[in-house]
């Protein structure tokens, strides 16, 4: 009997949490197959079986479990079966739920109903009742985390038979749930980066005219060319780095009594994902093309929302991008961080009236916020790091070489 333990997977990581099996009790594993699915304070992993064999589970699904603890046990000396293995009936806490929410060990059940619909979200006792007494999921209230039917809810269609969604507009019901490792670190971060930084935010706000009109005559060529969209990220990951080497100090971080500085841009890209606010890190932004910043940015992306990010993925930027424009913030002041010393804060794009020469007009305007730790940078830094970054975004032909052409041909 092979034991099944859950390895190291950072310095600082003492416990994980079990989040579901992929694999059930008493099913034949192949060596190296995935059998389940655990997560740290800082991403999702998976745990492969060591040999094959037929799997015993010891953790259940929501316990958190310390770093060299037993998860499971496989007989290796089993036979394997001939043709498809015999499983057991599949456990409802591995049926398909949001990644952001852990099951408590206390609902689950041993087995679950297999006619339970498999893209219906409900916690392990909710898809018990729905299949034992033939709910229709379409006539129950979700409450959960990300539309999730919970044990409450199926409860309030049986003593409501006939009641549509959405009817009832408020209750008085309430729910529960444990917080995840990473919504738990996330959440610690943040309060750390308020109580221990001299936290202050500038404000500046960019015409985006020009880079709107350059992805509008180029973004087919750029898509049929390099196989990606020409998105806003390319042009301010740009801008940011050319900023960034200009000014030093809001690319470093503070070491105790020294100040740290880097010869490089490590950038990383606040992302949404299931489970909760991660950032992944785009390695040397300042050496890549802008078709290679958007390919990155793409798969980072796609890897924070299938929960497929790797500790490296996430470690060692110099400084953060964050973009709430995309969820409809007009204006915000982001919190660093940690250990960085500044943050970008990219919002909404919104036509508003400007004066030009004079005139007024209307043009796609977006306000920017550079919040900055100033125990490290002074105001002249961070308001000058920001105009300079509004230069080059106004103007995308200086983000070739950081310069003008023309002033750099007569030297000037």
């Amino acid at each position: 009997m092979i034991e099944i333990k859950v390895p190291t997977v950072g310095e600082s990581i003492n416990e994980v949490t079990l989040i579901k099996w992929l694999k059930n009790d008493g099913e034949y594993v192949e060596r190296d197959e995935v059998i389940a699915e655990l997560e740290s304070e800082k991403a999702t992993f998976e745990l492969n079986a060591e040999q094959a064999g037929v799997l015993k589970t010891v953790g259940k699904e929501g316990d958190t479990l310390n770093i060299g603890d037993v998860v499971a046990q496989i007989d290796d000396t089993a036979a394997k079966p001939e043709g498809k293995p015999a499983a057991e009936q599949p456990k409802a806490a591995s049926q398909p739920a949001p990644a952001a929410e852990t099951p408590r060990a206390a609902e689950q059940p041993q087995s679950a109903p297999s006619n339970v619909p498999s893209d219906v979200k409900a916690s392990p006792v909710a898809s018990a009742i729905i299949a034992d007494k033939k709910v229709n999921p379409k006539d129950i209230q979700p409450s959960g985390y990300n539309g999730k039917i919970l044990k409450e809810d199926v409860l309030h269609a049986l003593e409501h038979p006939g009641r549509k969604p959405g009817v009832e507009l408020f209750n008085r019901t309430e729910g529960r749930e444990k917080m995840s490792n990473l919504r738990k670190t996330v959440s610690r971060r943040l309060v750390e980066a308020k109580n221990t930084t001299a936290m202050l935010t500038t404000f500046n706000e960019v015409d985006m005219s020009r880079i709107m009109a350059v992805r509008s005559a180029n973004k087919d060529k750029f898509k049929e060319k390099h196989g990606v969209n020409l998105g806003f990220m390319s042009f301010f990951t740009k801008a940011v780095c050319y900023a960034l080497a200009e000014w030093p100090a809001v690319n470093a971080y503070i070491d105790g009594e020294n100040i740290v500085y880097h010869n490089y841009s490590d950038i990383s890209i606040a992302v949404s994902a299931p489970k909760g606010l991660v950032v992944p890190v785009i390695r040397n932004a300042e050496s890549l093309s802008m078709a290679e910043i958007e390919k990155k940015v793409v798969e980072l992306a796609t890897k924070a929302r299938d929960n497929k990010l790797s500790m490296e993925e996430m470690q060692g930027g110099t400084f953060t991008i964050t973009n709430g424009g995309v969820f409809g913030s007009l204006l915000s002041t982001p919190i660093i961080n940690i250990p960085q010393s500044a943050i970008l804060g990219m919002h909404k794009i919104e036509e508003r009236p400007v004066v030009i020469n004079g005139q007024i007009v209307a043009r796609p305007m977006m306000y920017l916020a550079l919040s900055y730790d100033h125990r490290i940078i002074d105001g002249r830094e961070s308001v000058s790091f920001l105009v300079r970054v509004k230069e080059l975004l106004e103007n995308p032909e200086l983000l070739l070489m950081g310069k003008d052409p023309v002033k750099t041909l007569l030297e000037i």
